[in-house]
């Protein structure tokens, strides 16, 4: 592709963009200098375009600005809510439990209904409640350094775990370092952590060889920096050398609960210690979940009854509280469906179909990956290996133009990556434009 076709492409879409949102500038001026960098939460600037869009609703699969536009959402909120913005139950389970009480760090009937039903579709886990993925990965580390006593965390080299400290790592001429660009970093991140590459199983066992490695947070499947699946026999070698060097395994579907039913791990039938779960499992509403084996559930228990007294760091004061809870036995009781699934894997099925042969038209070597309703275009070869390569098949200046040409013609999708999402309220019709939209793009950018 020439470059000069890449750049006059990108410069037609961000005009475009810009004229199309004259209240959305508007809106911005007046409103955006109360906040850092102009924006509530610093990723907000993460999108390719010349300034965000201010979001006047969102509903189903379906997102409007303030401008009129109404784009078909297939971001979703990378993935927080995955089963569709609003999905009936959660609203309704919002309403009842606004009038009864929204914090008081108690449990309610419906924690209790709760804890049932997160049993019934990830597995028997003693389950706790975090607000988001990051503090639910924070937790099960400690919990997984008191019961082995060991000071490490294996992880893989491109791993997405919230932004847990030990998990910014990467790998530099062999040696675990902090990834560039941490904000405020000072502490040596090699002395907690060991960065391997993801389906490399010699790599796995001498870093568990060495006896420091308290736990190994993975995702099944490598998410956030171009999808990378794991190889045959990957999955049960990381179960069989945890087990052998006596390391924890803690598995991460904060992404993955897109897989099916119960998550990767339960349709895959893998059996790790320690189970995290975030995002969407509340439908919107910030929760996370984590869960410990009952054998490690039990190691837990002696480590803390024998602890000193005093503060265990873990735990916030607003996790757990009733309106969590409210939306949590909504989503699992009546969102995260059998039907729901079964829906979102033949849409996500129909969406990958048409990706790829697009992109067999256009005779770009590019190839699609799909975990259940997660569905990604790499602009490379494929399949990748491991971190390394999704890092090398990464190429921000091509995707974020085709990222302002896609949501230009009125399709989003999440702006870290080129992820997207089917959920139960997408229809085929969705997918077919945004099918069409992106056979449009790569024609002016390959014909």
């Amino acid at each position: 592709m020439p470059v000069d076709r890449l750049e006059d492409f990108a410069k037609r879409e961000r005009s475009r963009y810009w004229k199309a949102r004259p209240r959305t500038r508007q809106a911005l001026e007046r409103g955006a200098d109360a906040f850092l960098g102009g924006v509530p939460m610093h990723w907000m600037k993460d999108w390719p375009t010349p300034f965000p869009m201010v979001v006047d609703s969102a509903k189903g699969a379906r997102i409007a600005d303030i401008d009129g536009h109404r784009l078909d959402d297939f971001c979703l909120g990378d993935t927080g809510s995955m089963f569709g913005h609003s999905p009936a139950p959660v609203a309704k389970a919002i309403r009842r439990q606004a009038r009864r009480g929204l914090t008081c760090m108690l449990p309610t009937e419906d924690a209790l209904e709760a804890g049932r039903l997160l049993t019934e579709r990830f597995g028997a886990f003693a389950w706790q409640i975090a607000t988001t993925a990051t503090d639910a990965n924070r937790f099960a580390l400690r919990v997984a350094r008191a019961v082995t006593g060991r000071p490490k965390l294996l992880v893989f080299n491109g791993c997405y775990h919230g932004t847990v400290d030990e998990t910014m790592v990467t790998v530099r001429d062999g040696r675990t370092v902090a990834r560039p660009g941490l904000v405020g970093q000072v502490v040596d991140l090699g002395l907690t952590a060991i960065a391997v590459e993801f389906n490399d199983v010699a790599a796995v066992e001498a870093a568990l060889a060495t006896g420091e490695i308290a736990a190994i947070l993975t995702e099944p499947v490598m998410t956030n920096s171009c999808m990378v699946l794991p190889e045959a026999g990957f999955h049960d070698a990381l179960r069989t050398l945890s087990r052998r060097h006596g390391t924890l395994l803690i598995i991460d579907e904060t992404h993955t609960i897109s897989s099916g039913l119960g998550g990767y791990a339960r349709v895959h039938s893998l059996s790790p210690d320690i189970l995290v779960i975030g995002k969407c499992v509340a439908g919107g509403m910030p929760t996370a979940v984590w869960g410990l084996s009952p054998e490690v559930a039990h190691r837990f228990a002696e480590y803390d009854a024998a602890r000193p007294a005093g503060h265990s760091g873990m735990g916030t004061t607003l996790s757990g509280n009733p309106m969590q809870f409210a939306c949590l036995r909504a989503t699992l009781g009546e969102v995260m469906t059998p039907a729901n699934y079964a829906r979102m894997e033949r849409r996500a099925d129909r969406l990958a179909e048409g990706l790829s042969r697009a992109i067999a038209r256009s005779g770009a070597p590019w190839h699609i990956v799909r975990v259940g309703a997660r569905v990604e275009f790499i602009c490379a070869p494929g399949p990748l290996r491991n971190g390394a390569e999704a890092a090398l098949a990464h190429h921000p200046q091509l995707e974020a133009a085709i990222h302002l040409g896609l949501l230009n013609r009125g399709c989003l999708i999440a702006p870290f990556h080129n992820m997207m999402l089917v959920s139960p309220a997408t229809r085929k019709r969705q997918i077919d434009r945004l099918i069409a939209a992106f056979d449009d793009i790569l024609f002016q950018l390959f014909a």
